[in-house]
């Protein structure tokens, strides 16, 4: 059985300039364009890619997991950034395409392009939950023209990224591309109006007679390519639960002195969370999401369950002063940090239907 990796510490220089600006990166004060060039180099992108690759030996996915908990204990904003340019690395790092990995994987791995993830659609395609939409005109052999749009997509850095996107093959099938930001025909919107994480770079993507070739195929065959990548794509994810739970769970107990009633309810959730981490990373590191997607699902719930349930326990700590603006400094950020883990794409929602799909078909065969 894998061995769940050993958690490394944020280099304190990093985690200083995270917390300085974490406040103002989820109210949208701070501008977001410092955040990946800042984490791009400080080498955290490079946890889990082959030093070959300009990546780090022996790290891994878990270790890349553990480097989003970190950041998300400081700030959930940087975090779900570091989330969509590790995701989109962890695409380059499963293409056939290796010029496009050649292109681009070095200014990906030291932050000076922002990659986004734009395949939440895809994901949630595969597991039969929405339709695809962007759809694939074909107008010489390998020559396509892509209509449709990505209505959430973070870190899209202006005028500097490359997004990912699953797209209706003309024959039917399903593709992946990487979609860079002056593709004529590709627009970006402003940044979304978020009530948290507002510098996010968070915006929405429209085509519009977008030209894509050989050159931008990140995948051709989708249903063979996102099983490989979804446990990265979710487990990565799942760092941002359980970065907020930690940092919330250590302000609970700071607390105890104050809120002793609080400490064994903190306590079980932290050997919890533990529990879960390991199981999580477990399951990365030896495959076994690849083929058992619900119990990947089911650890992400329960990720951002534990989460909120933590912040609302620091709530309880820190009494009627939690609810005074600038009296306890961070928790109304966590408290709006939380409220976002359970819609994060694929929404909990959206998870438990799919588990309760599966189970029912599960039922009906073994009656």
């Amino acid at each position: 059985m894998a061995q769940a990796s050993v958690v490394t510490p944020l280099p304190a220089d990093l985690r200083d300039w995270l917390a300085a600006r974490a406040d103002a990166l989820d109210t949208g004060a701070q501008a977001a364009d410092a955040v990946t060039p800042t984490l791009g180099a400080a080498g955290v992108f490079r946890l889990g890619v082959p030093g070959a690759w300009g990546g780090v030996d022996g790290s891994d996915t878990g270790t890349a997991i553990d480097a989003i908990a970190a950041v998300a204990e400081e700030s959930v904003a940087a975090a779900f950034m570091f989330w969509g340019q590790r995701t989109f690395i962890e695409y380059l790092l499963h293409t056939p395409n290796e010029a496009m990995r050649e292109r681009w994987l070095p200014a990906l791995l030291d932050g000076t392009l922002a990659g986004a993830t734009g395949l939440s659609n895809a994901m949630k395609f595969l597991c039969g939950i929405e339709a695809l939409q962007i759809e694939a005109r074909e107008t010489a052999p390998g020559e396509w023209r892509l209509d449709g749009q990505m209505p959430w997509v973070t870190n899209l850095r202006p005028g500097n990224f490359v997004v990912a996107a699953a797209v209706r093959a003309p024959d039917g099938g399903t593709a992946i591309v990487a979609l860079p930001d002056d593709t004529p025909g590709l627009t970006r919107s402003d940044d979304l109006s978020l009530i948290a994480l507002q510098s996010s770079h968070t915006a929405a993507i429209r085509l519009a007679d977008a030209p894509a070739g050989p050159a931008l195929l990140i995948h051709g065959q989708a249903t063979q390519y996102l099983p490989k990548v979804r446990p990265a794509f979710a487990g990565l994810q799942c760092g941002l639960s359980i970065g907020l739970a930690r940092r919330a769970l250590r302000e609970v107990l700071a607390g105890g002195a104050t809120r002793p009633v609080l400490s064994d309810p903190a306590q079980t959730l932290v050997a919890t969370l533990d529990t879960l981490r390991a199981q999580l990373i477990e399951g990365v590191l030896d495959g076994r999401f690849q083929t058992q997607p619900m119990a990947l699902f089911e650890l992400r719930i329960a990720l951002a369950e534990l989460a909120a349930e933590a912040v609302q326990l620091e709530l309880q700590t820190h009494g009627g002063a939690a609810y005074l603006k600038h009296k306890r400094p961070g928790f109304e950020r966590r408290w709006r940090e939380s409220a976002f883990l359970p819609i994060v794409t694929p929404s909990l929602v959206q998870l438990r239907g799919e588990i309760a799909k599966r189970r029912a078909l599960d039922a009906q065969a073994t009656a």
